[in-house]
């Protein structure tokens, strides 16, 4: 392999094709230690601070390394500008040619044999939905891969895409009439033949389940694998690797035995029949089950006669069904694999159905018109090393934020990957003189009634100062909704407030209007990039801990309570001080910004934990005087004036 030091060096081929490339010493560090795991099939842990350049310090080493690599992240938007614009570039300025595939989940593929379905069915759409079907049906006879994402003009969250797309239940594999035009064989045949794959983790994480199954595979053997946005693979598992049942699975069924039995068994009217009733006794549970935004243990409802009652009818009912569809099956393979996932669901509820032990935890959610039962693993560290030994593959963990306090105990420790090379580079941004941390005095504790408007009055002469620009971070929907009403009063600056519009769309108005106030929660604490002036002041609200009443979390401090260990400090203030670090680290994204963090929430000083916090956030000035904060901006338009 040519000299990683001098590639990405002053005079190697990035800096010659890539307008603005500058030498990084962590860049090339780190891209020497991806290297030597790669060929030592080794493991490596590597956080890389905000503008190290992670990603061309994993893809250079894995393009020159001749194996095959599999990279996977955590979100599709990672996962499309890694494919279309970072891998692309790797391959002109190395000029060494390799064939990366993107590959995606199942649900971001169209399946011709349920748009055909949709489209021979389609009585009761309003003009809306009739549109986007039109729409898809056209991009259908043009598309070469199939990927939804290439339908702008049909938002992703249509509820359209349910009916055209497939899962792992409805899927009727090699039996499909259309399997030969499906786009998601094409793309895992394709997948096959990778020297480079993109995936995300949940991706990973379902092959692995297939495989350990005894069921097949989705991807390749491979003998490396790049885990970029690290700090979420262990969510990722748990969710995968865990059971749920939700009420869009059995709605889904009982729509399609409707359009099964008009095609192919008219004459069966016990199947329209038995459809019905299991809409109904879907509808009844999720009745039962209690208010939209309810999610709680299953303890909380397991003596509640409602529930437990319902839940009973709807087994009993999923197994008369059963023996209906057995009969109908050999009319055609629709009804065959309405059969199957019948039996399915109906061995998925009786599982869930029985106590979790002390090995996972029972619980459900309640949406507006939905629901979900669920049951979680609460450690993943047994799972993920069978799988890493099956793998026999290198493994590289790669993040902006995986240490706490310096120390990689807390990501290390959720994995089990004792012995692995844990190293850790610094962002090369200016912070001390670029960045400054505003702890403003006075306000009140979190919990104190009135916290989120004394938040705002505290926010109100910064975002003044800074002219908007500005993203304030949140940790509930209630406090982003309260701070909304009240800036919109106050200030005239363009507001942009998460849940009114699509969260790309929302982004870009906000990049657009460069003046802008954004107001966001989970999804915008991470993965979201504003270079540039129009993104200047990062406030947060309150210390991301996650919400008490959660019964994962729970079930996960209750498990570490037993094992003699303390839940605050070996998971709750860990897992805080890394979201903390994602909400941070919006604000300085490229090499000429500055700006304001400001910090509201007064446990960070008043409390000893607080340190943690502090000691893991870049080495920024800090300050609690509002002046200070004007000046810093202040300065700022009086350079803009000059030039």
């Amino acid at each position: 392999m040519p000299d990683l030091l001098s590639i990405l060096g002053a005079e190697g081929p990035f800096a010659r094709c890539l307008p603005g490339f500058r030498p990084r010493q962590g860049q090339a560090e780190m891209a020497q230690a991806v290297k030597q795991a790669i060929d030592g099939k080794s493991c490596l842990v590597a956080e890389a601070g905000t503008g190290t350049g992670k990603t061309l310090a994993y893809l250079v080493p894995a393009a020159l390394s001749g194996k095959k690599v599999i990279v996977s992240t955590a979100t599709k938007t990672l996962q499309d500008q890694l494919f279309r614009k970072d891998l692309p570039m790797v391959r002109q300025a190395l000029a060494v040619p390799f064939k990366a595939v993107l590959l995606k989940g199942r649900a971001n593929y169209l399946c011709p044999y349920r748009l055909q379905n949709t489209l021979g069915f389609k009585a009761g759409y309003g003009p809306r939905e009739a549109y986007a079907l039109e729409a898809i049906r056209r991009w259908s006879k043009t598309t070469r891969t199939g990927d939804i994402a290439e339908v702008v003009n049909v938002p992703e969250s249509s509820v359209l895409w349910s009916s055209v797309t497939s899962t792992g239940d409805n899927c009727l594999g090699q039996e499909c009439p259309q399997y030969e035009d499906c786009f998601l064989v094409k793309a895992r045949r394709s997948a096959q033949d990778a020297d480079i794959l993109v995936i995300n983790h949940h991706l990973l994480w379902a092959d692995w389940t297939l495989k350990n199954d005894g069921f097949g595979e989705l991807l390749p053997d491979c003998e490396a694998i790049v885990v970029d946005e690290a700090h979420q693979f262990v969510e990722s598992a748990a969710q995968f690797l865990g059971l749920s049942i939700s009420s869009r699975q059995l709605h889904g069924l009982a729509d399609d035995i409707l359009v099964e039995r008009l095609k192919n068994a008219k004459d069966m009217p016990q199947l329209l029949e038995e459809a019905e009733l299991l809409e109904q006794l879907t509808a009844e549970l999720r009745q039962a089950l209690g208010d939209p935004s309810r999610r709680e243990a299953w303890h909380k409802v397991a003596d509640d006669s409602a529930v437990t009652e319902k839940l009973a009818e709807l087994r009993r009912h999923l197994h008369d069904l059963e023996a209906i569809l057995k009969e109908a099956a050999v009319r055609s393979k629709g009804l065959e694999s309405c059969w199957k996932r019948c039996t399915d669901l109906g061995v998925r509820l009786e599982t869930f159905d029985k106590d979790e032990g002390s090995e996972a935890v029972r619980w459900f959610e309640v949406y507006k018109h939905s629901f979900s039962l669920n049951r979680t693993p609460l450690a993943i560290a047994g799972e993920f090393a069978r799988f890493r030994k099956h793998s026999q593959a290198a493994w590289i963990f790669a993040s902006a934020t995986l240490t706490v306090s310096g120390r990689f105990d807390h990501f290390v420790g959720q994995l089990g990957l004792g012995g692995a090379d844990c190293r850790a580079w610094e962002s090369p941004f200016d912070y001390r003189n670029r960045c400054l941390l505003f702890l403003p005095p006075g306000l009140p504790d979190p919990a104190v009634d009135g916290f989120t408007q004394a938040v705002v009055r505290a926010a109100l002469p910064v975002l003044k100062a800074s002219r908007g620009r500005a993203f304030m971070l949140f940790t509930s929907h209630q406090a982003l909704s309260d701070a909304a009403a009240l800036i919109a009063q106050h200030l005239d600056y363009p507001l942009f407030v998460q849940g009114n519009q699509p969260k790309a769309v929302l982004l870009e108005a906000f990049k657009q209007a460069g003046n802008g106030i954004l107001l966001g929660t989970g999804s915008f604490w991470e993965g979201v990039d504003v270079p540039g002036p129009a993104l200047s002041c990062v406030i947060i609200d309150k210390l991301p801990f996650a919400s008490p009443s959660d019964p994962v979390l729970n079930a996960r401090l209750e498990t570490l309570r037993r094992n003699g260990l303390n839940p605050f400090a070996t998971y709750q203030l860990p897992a805080a001080t890394i979201a903390l670090k994602q909400g941070v680290g919006r604000l300085i994204r490229d090499q000429e910004d500055r700006g304001v963090l400001m910090l509201c929430d007064p446990r960070i000083l008043s409390r000893s934990y607080g340190k943690v916090f502090l000691n893991s956030l870049p080495d920024t000035p800090r300050t609690r005087s509002l002046a200070d904060v004007q000046r810093f901006f202040s300065s700022e338009f009086e350079k803009e004036i000059a030039v």
